[in-house]
């Protein structure tokens, strides 16, 4: 009884003195809307200090910095960051589409590690990881603190190489445990072929720096594959985690910019001038104006739902789907010393209409949902009766995307006028 008294005593004593130490840090005559810069910056000096004096165990003040940097950027959104040298190169190699890993985009949302979307072909994809999962478990280690380069580094290593993620998905009772196995990520920009004739089918999984020119190749080939003349083409941007800006732009100006009206495709406004950009379309020959439908769901994102936002506002396309992802931020790239970069929000997206994507999304003109997510509903028992090909059990979507370009036709040829 003494002992557990005694134990009471302690601890109370440690919680007084970390109070009375709060105090004298937080003295409760100060405001902190009436701290300066300078006593902020004092204030960080002592904390350090104490704690490389008083800590449990002897600590690297290097350590402490970079704790107190990463602590500072992930207070600010879940995309600012502080890039150590090897993540920094992990990011440039990225975007050149070949690394190793399991294939998935992550972001923070609501505080939790969530899939943006699995790369199609990878192991994620295969394993059947989907947008929303949240990661809560990189091989047994919780990622409820872990920052997003943190969790990237875990999941990414040499091929072949095993790794098993613990993911918490809504509408599952329990748990999922997925073992993977690494493998070299060639991420593919973009692939097409005709699904009927006349009627091209489009779909980039990701911006990297080849597909303005990619998408050039695939238009005309689907072109010619049409006898020199398309009625309708499909855009799919599903599952599409986005990329690199100046490429989203190059897609969406292959569409728009055949009047001035028409030409905006997106804006940046930050704080700083040099944040605040119109991206536009150069005046002249576009494609054809045959009907356009873009595919689009909550895997798709940043220069995805730029695309589908500048298509939609000019009423170049009908947006299909469900709605996208919301990521609307623009990260700016920094060196540093030592080959360390820093990764910073500087800006945010405004579609051509001055809609702000970020943690909104696109909203689809046609809601249609993913069948196939639920293969044992009423509606997609209906789907089977009605359209029993193959094309149609893979992708409902896909197939009411080609019924409306179809049906465009038909009115074209049977309207009066």
């Amino acid at each position: 009884m003494f002992s557990t008294f005694f134990k009471i005593v302690f601890i109370s004593a440690i919680v007084i003195l970390a109070a009375v130490t709060a105090l004298q840090l937080y003295p409760e005559s100060s405001s902190d809307r009436n701290r300066s810069d300078r006593e902020y910056l004092a204030l960080l000096k002592q904390v350090i200090g104490i704690v490389k004096k008083r800590y449990v165990e002897p600590v690297d003040e290097k350590k402490l910095v970079k704790g107190a940097i990463t602590g500072m950027l992930s207070s600010l959104d879940p995309h600012s960051a502080y890039l150590p040298a090897d993540s920094f190169k992990e990011m440039q190699i990225t975007t050149t589409g070949s690394f190793g890993g399991l294939g998935i985009e992550i972001t923070v949302r609501d505080g939790r590690l969530t899939v943006i979307s699995p790369i199609e072909e990878t192991p994620a994809f295969r394993a059947g990881i989907k947008p929303g999962d949240h990661i809560a478990l990189i091989d047994g280690i919780p990622t409820g603190d872990m920052s997003i380069n943190d969790a990237v580094k875990r999941m990414r290593g040499p091929k072949d190489t095993r790794v098993t993620l613990t993911i918490l998905r809504k509408g599952s009772d329990k748990p999922l445990v997925v073992p993977l196995v690494r493998a070299i990520i060639q991420v593919k920009s973009l692939r097409f072929r005709t699904l009927e004739p006349g009627y091209g089918y489009l779909r980039i999984m990701q911006f990297q720096t080849r597909t303005g020119a990619d998408l050039t190749a695939a238009l005309e080939g689907l072109t010619k594959e049409s006898n020199g003349a398309l009625k309708g083409l499909i855009l799919d941007l599903r599952n599409n985690p986005g990329g690199l800006l100046d490429q989203a732009v190059s897609v969406a100006n292959h569409f728009l910019g055949n009047r001035p009206d028409n030409s905006l495709i997106v804006y940046t406004r930050g704080r700083e001038e040099s944040s605040r950009s119109d991206f536009v379309a150069t005046i002249g020959d576009k494609q054809p104006l045959y009907p356009m439908v873009v595919l689009i769901n909550g895997g798709s994102a940043s220069a995805s739902e730029i695309i589908a936002g500048a298509l939609q506002d000019h009423r170049r396309a009908v947006i299909m789907g469900t709605q996208s992802f919301g990521k609307g931020s623009v990260q700016s790239i920094m060196g540093l010393p030592n080959n360390a970069g820093l990764l910073l929000t500087t800006a945010k997206y405004y579609t051509p209409k001055g809609r702000s994507i970020q943690a909104k999304g696109i909203t689809p003109d046609i809601v249609v949902e993913d069948l196939l997510l639920n293969g044992k509903s009423k509606a997609a028992e209906e789907l089977r009766e009605k359209a029993p090909d193959a094309l149609a059990l893979r992708d409902y979507q896909l197939l009411r995307a080609l019924d409306l370009l179809k049906g465009w036709e038909t009115l074209k040829k049977t309207a009066y006028h």
